[in-house]
């Protein structure tokens, strides 16, 4: 890889599903060239509806300058998306295999500077870049949080062959368009922020299975609950609070061996069929008729007048 990092300017999406969609109307209204393509019948009709019906929200969130929709092309030629590339967003199926084969064929395409990154949600940057010969030291992840061109955590991952040069360029490219890029320091399944969530939806699993709990009410419990202070800072600024002038070190001192004792009752659930049942009804229960769009639509007013309080304040 060379050792000049130039600026990026256009930007290869590979895969306009959800989070390609996403990540297109974020880069858009950041004021770059997107050039994005997909082998699914009808993708580029989705796309550009998808990015239309982003653009209000991004648009609310301010434009760069010279940010356009008009800036998105597509195309179905990988090596025609990705040779003129200065940074890659790859977004496919989330299977090992596929992402291999992939990979391989991006590793061939991209020109050898450009970084190629992966938004998987938890495949290892070293399994996916296993069949790329030319330059894997180039090759990372980077995991955005759902909706991409709302929500700014981006986790990067690099593999055992990544280079530091392209760590580096990732975090600064996700940070120059106004991502909080974090560097995940050891590869594991599921990286850190889907890890945590898999904890807490284990939990909820296990209240809901062992009749504790309905989804509504647990719903309401984190929603109305400690969900809106971890909305504002992480698990350890807040115990650092709860400890009054005493801080975290007061917290672990008094409530480290109750919650030890939490800890080992914790429930170990199975997603039986019957299981499932119960919490895709519990769902439809708590939300009395609401679509997902619409639930969607409510969900992103809130979280783009969110994210500008929390810019103003300045929370670490």
């Amino acid at each position: 890889m060379s050792s000049t990092s130039e600026p990026v300017r256009r930007v290869a999406i590979v895969g306009t599903g959800v989070i390609g969609a996403g990540w297109a109307a974020h880069f858009l209204a950041r004021g770059l060239d997107v050039v994005a393509t997909d082998p699914s019948p009808g993708a580029e009709s989705r796309l550009r509806a998808d990015v239309a019906a982003h653009w209000p929200t991004v648009t609310r969130a301010g434009l760069a300058e010279d940010a356009s929709s008009d800036r998105l092309a597509f195309t179905a030629d990988l090596e025609t998306a990705v040779g003129d590339a200065d940074f890659v967003q790859e977004n496919g199926p989330e299977r090992e295999d596929v992402k291999q084969a992939l990979f391989a064929a991006l590793d061939a395409a991209a020109r050898p500077e450009t970084v190629i990154a992966s938004s998987s949600s938890g495949l290892a940057a070293t399994a996916i870049a296993r069949d790329c010969a030319a330059h894997p030291e180039r090759v990372l992840i980077g995991h955005p949080f759902n909706p991409p061109h709302l929500i700014p955590l981006v986790e990067v991952v690099p593999g055992e062959r990544t280079g530091e040069e392209a760590v580096a360029r990732a975090l600064d490219f996700y940070t120059a368009v106004g991502k909080k890029p974090i560097r995940v320091r050891r590869e594991v399944p599921g990286h850190i922020a889907n890890r945590l969530q898999a904890a807490l939806w284990r939990e909820a699993y296990s209240l809901v299975d062992r009749g504790v709990a309905t989804v509504r009410d647990i719903d309401t419990a984190i929603a109305h609950g400690p969900g809106l202070r971890w909305a504002l800072l992480g698990p350890f600024a807040n115990q650092h609070l709860s400890g009054g002038r005493g801080g975290i070190a007061h917290i672990l001192e008094h409530l480290g061996p109750p919650t030890e004792a939490w800890w080992r009752d914790l429930g170990d659930p199975s997603l039986t069929p019957e299981l499932a049942a119960k919490l895709v009804a519990g769902v439809e229960d708590a939300l009395d008729g609401i679509g997902v769009d619409e639930l969607a639509a409510r969900r992103d007013a809130l979280l783009h007048a969110l994210l500008a309080l929390k810019a103003a304040a300045d929370l670490p």
